[in-house]
């Protein structure tokens, strides 16, 4: 959606200002960090342990999702290099991210001998309530736009609102399955994943104002456009989240 007059911004004193987009980030960074420490702790593993895996998880997230959405869109940021370490302006790609965080904490736990799925499992809350909060500030950033449709009441898809309801739904989702017990490690954290690409795939991707890969379609009258960059990789996704789920479940 597009909002006339509205800022990033939450307030600013001379040069020192705070946006919505890292406040939303901070919250659910603390949101994710008070999760895993505090079921962490009841299943046995080391708070520093914990809070040294959380770190390097968020580090390598970061970087990760900020260098996918670099090279997504390269043209802009090597017209303007100087943005390129401004992450407090928006422009994190979920699934850079993803492999960033897997790559490093699966490094970690291997060195460390833990349960990587386990641990894993953790992550869902704090990762669900990050996808919510930060496609609300992708509102002030004015980023994140939808298509425009011809046939609704609105002129525009409210892209971010849909992302934000995606987190929401999953992270209700994640607490129903974690309540019901009886899980093995890794059941959770890989239904998230292939909940999530599954709904931004069909939902988010679709209606967003995406450029396609070199042949598509566009319904101006819907909305909707395919096929994306994330569209063509959601398949490649969903199929390792299966092959990961059989997996848990004939171990």
């Amino acid at each position: 959606m597009i909002i006339e007059n509205i800022s990033p911004y939450i307030f600013e004193i001379g040069p020192f200002a705070v946006r919505w987009y890292g406040l939303m980030f901070a919250i659910s960074v603390l949101t994710g960090f008070y999760y895993m420490r505090r079921h962490g702790i009841k299943k046995g593993f080391n708070e520093d342990v914990i809070f040294t895996l959380f770190m390097v998880v968020l580090v390598s997230l970061i970087v990760g999702a900020r260098l996918v959405y670099v090279i997504v869109n390269w043209p802009h940021y090597a017209a303007n290099p100087e943005l390129i370490i401004r992450i407090d302006h928006g422009g994190l790609a979920f699934h850079g991210g993803l492999l960033g965080g897997i790559l490093s904490s699966w490094i970690y736990c291997h060195l460390k001998k833990l349960s990587w799925h386990s641990l894993a499992d953790l992550a869902v809350p704090g990762v669900a309530t990050g996808i919510a909060l930060v496609r609300i500030a992708n509102i002030f950033n004015q980023e994140i736009i939808g298509r425009e449709a011809a046939m609704f009441f609105f002129e525009r898809h409210p892209t971010q609102v849909y992302g934000s309801l995606i987190g929401i739904v999953l992270l209700l989702f994640h607490n129903y399955l974690a309540r019901r017990g009886e899980t093995k490690p890794g059941y959770l954290f890989w239904n998230f994943v292939l909940g999530y690409t599954l709904l931004r795939g069909l939902i988010e991707e679709t209606f967003r104002e995406n450029p396609l890969i070199a042949w598509g379609y566009v319904s101006e009258t819907w909305g909707a456009g395919f096929f994306t960059t994330v569209h063509l990789f959601t398949p490649a996704i969903l199929a390792l989240c299966a092959v990961m789920l059989w997996r848990i479940r004939h171990s």
